[in-house]
């Protein structure tokens, strides 16, 4: 009897999900003020999926329709051997020939990007995010906490000389770095990479207030407009930015606004933390738990059954707020759920 196709992922507001962002580790080795705390408490290894279940849970969502698969953390490459996991996804993309795949990609901090660009490029990556708050010495030390802007650096050139397509992600932080964005954005374009810049988010404790370092880039975006000639693009990725292009610089800006500009209308994302956790929203506390469903006496339809479990739960929008006295929207941590 001929197996029936398995449904695409569509969840309850008609949205086809194509987008997924799993995560490999919750480790970093980078303490961005606004992420995590200084004395951050990481899992348990024993609490992380194998990379043959990262693999088998990445195959589970190609067949039901998903397109694209970013790597995650925390730092991604801090995890041993991560790049034989991006190989063997890789074997599906269409830049090695494969069908499942339209790509797979990967968010970095850059500091381990320097000895891995060669073999992600390999591996069949083509572009990849690299975060970069600043580049002023002093600030990238007291924003994350470690004196590692020179490696950085290094990894965002390695990664060019490789041949991979480097998108510069950057938080908006009032009073730490929305005096250089401009900088940073003709840096980035003159280094031949697009920027996108993102609103800082309510996800976990940290040692500061984030009301404090807010900064809504409506605003910024009038800033830069009064510099530059800002058109609208008709480029597009999978991911939720808004991109301009910039006369004056050649280049591309993205802005990502959770919070004051709501883009869930659109969303077709589903993260995957590094323990199993399927959460529908970054915003959310819905979750299903993959890896019981991994781990179980039949897996392939179990794993099945809960992705369609997490269809049904999938709110229409997060309910992200920043103001005095506010907790966060989600006690976990941004390197808990998949950066």
């Amino acid at each position: 009897m001929e197996r029936t196709a398995p449904r695409p992922l569509v969840d309850t507001h008609l949205r086809r999900i194509t987008y997924l962002r799993l995560s490999v580790t919750d480790r970093c080795d980078l303490r961005c003020t606004y992420c995590m705390p200084e004395r951050m408490q990481f899992l348990p290894k024993a609490e992380i999926l194998s990379l043959e279940e990262l693999y088998l849970l990445a195959r589970s969502f190609m067949a039901r329709g998903v397109r694209t698969i970013r790597l995650t953390g925390g730092e991604p490459l801090v995890r041993r051997d991560v790049v034989d996991l991006v190989r063997a996804i890789g074997r599906h993309a269409r830049s090695l020939g494969g069908e499942e795949l339209d790509e797979v990609t990967l968010t970095t901090n850059g500091t381990q990007l320097a000895q891995h660009a060669d073999a992600l490029a390999s591996a069949g990556v083509r572009r990849i995010n690299v975060s970069l708050d600043t580049r002023d010495p002093q600030t990238f030390a007291q924003l994350s906490r470690r004196e590692a802007l020179p490696q950085v650096l290094e990894g965002i050139a390695a990664a060019r000389e490789a041949g991979l397509q480097v998108k510069l992600n950057t938080v908006a932080m009032r009073g730490v770095n929305d005096g250089e964005i401009a900088d940073l954005v003709a840096w980035a374009h003159a280094q031949g990479h697009a920027i996108s810049l993102i609103e800082t988010m309510p996800l976990g404790e940290v040692d500061e207030r984030r009301e404090d370092r807010f900064v809504s880039l409506a605003d910024v975006r009038r800033d830069l407009e009064s510099l530059w000639t800002l058109t609208p693009s008709d480029a597009r990725t999978p991911g939720p930015s808004r991109y301009f292009d910039i006369a004056e610089t050649g280049g591309r800006i993205g802005f990502i606004t959770p919070m004051s500009e709501n883009f869930c209308e659109g969303c077709n994302r589903l993260r995957v933390t590094a323990t199993g956790q399927l959460y529908p929203c970054l915003g959310g506390g819905e979750r299903v738990d993959l890896r019981a469903a991994l781990r179980s006496a039949t897996p392939e339809p179990t794993v099945a059954d809960a992705l369609d479990q997490a269809m049904a739960i999938k709110p229409l929008a997060h309910d992200f707020r920043i103001g005095q006295g506010e907790a966060p929207a989600q006690p976990r941590h941004m390197s808990v759920t998949g950066g």
